[in-house]
């Protein structure tokens, strides 16, 4: 067997790793009891020929930007989607988004484009518009019906995302923002591996005040350094109740462990702000539209301004 370069053996691999890329990944003793051993035993092996293609492609994208939780339902979508709609208020800023959230794609529906479906050309899948400047890729525009469950084991997944990454003709961009699942597992690892030699430019975690939140973004922030990925910075979601009326907030999700902003700080990553809850923002998304335009006068707005702007800048 030939000896493993270093980046082939993650830093938790027990003694004796092969390597993810050997033939005996998931298969040699050294693999038992490794949590990673079923994904390694399915993965493809050896040098994927797919990844030339893809860096090729990725090669009109100034910068990649993974959007991550560590627990569903803490806002991850929508988020992407308000940073979606406030980069390519922009018009000289081309801005895509990618659904890689296979069993769940919010995004269509989020950003009003229920229903739609995409098309093959010579130069491959065209990616659905929201604006002249604003494109969007999803499972969603492939199902039959959009209450059809995606039941899909890892490698069907996977294949779908190089798809994704290698055949959409996402033309000049800025900006790709990349949705991800909540966790870390075969999207998150495929997304990393297909996109090693491109490059990604780093994860935005979010997350919301409570520990039981707080706990999953630790693993997401330790996943994020193991494959070298840098961490952005960490949002605070649904971070109190904003009243629409009367602008009073009141804690609906207790920070007991000091929330966010004190987790950002014991793991030494950027903290990029708080985001309170709104009604409003759960109606735009129902109804497909940017929450940032709709109510440009709210706490949450001013909220969201902030901590796009720190993102932004980042990359200025």
């Amino acid at each position: 067997m030939p000896p493993q370069t270093t980046d082939t053996v993650p830093e938790d691999a027990p003694e004796h790793c092969p390597g993810t890329e050997s033939d005996q990944a998931g298969k040699a003793d050294a693999c038992a009891g490794c949590p990673n051993q079923n994904v390694c035993a399915t993965a493809p092996k050896g040098p994927d020929p797919d990844i030339p293609h893809i860096t090729k492609r990725m090669a009109t994208v100034k910068h990649k930007i993974l959007v991550l939780s560590g627990k569903g339902g803490v806002g991850k979508s929508s988020f992407t989607s308000q940073l979606a709609f406030a980069l390519a208020h922009d018009e000289d800023t081309q801005v895509g988004v990618m659904d890689v959230d296979i069993c769940g794609p919010s995004i269509p529906t989020i950003m009003g484009l229920e229903g739609e479906q995409i098309h093959q050309t010579g130069s491959g899948w065209q990616p659905v518009f929201v604006q002249d400047n604003l494109a969007v890729m999803s499972i969603g525009f492939m199902l039959p019906d959009k209450d059809d469950a995606v039941i899909w084991r890892g490698p069907k997944k996977n294949g779908l995302i190089k798809q994704f990454l290698r055949d959409v003709d996402w033309q000049e961009l800025d900006f790709l923002l990349v949705d991800t699942p909540p966790g870390t597992s075969d999207e998150h690892l495929s997304v990393t591996q297909y996109l090693k030699e491109s490059g990604i430019d780093g994860a935005i975690v979010i997350t919301t005040p409570q520990e039981v939140a707080l706990q999953d973004v630790r693993k997401e922030i330790d996943f994020c350094r193991k494959v070298k990925i840098p961490v952005i910075g960490v949002v605070e979601n649904m971070s109190g109740f904003v009243c629409p009326n009367c602008k009073g907030e009141s804690v609906i999700f207790p920070p007991t462990t000091g929330g966010a902003e004190k987790m950002s700080e014991e793991m030494n990553v950027r903290f990029l702000g708080r985001i309170p809850l709104d009604p409003r923002i759960a109606k735009s998304c129902d109804m497909g539209v940017s929450f940032l335009d709709e109510y440009p006068e709210s706490p949450a707005c001013a909220a969201y301004d902030h901590v796009i702007d720190q993102i932004r800048a980042q990359f200025e």
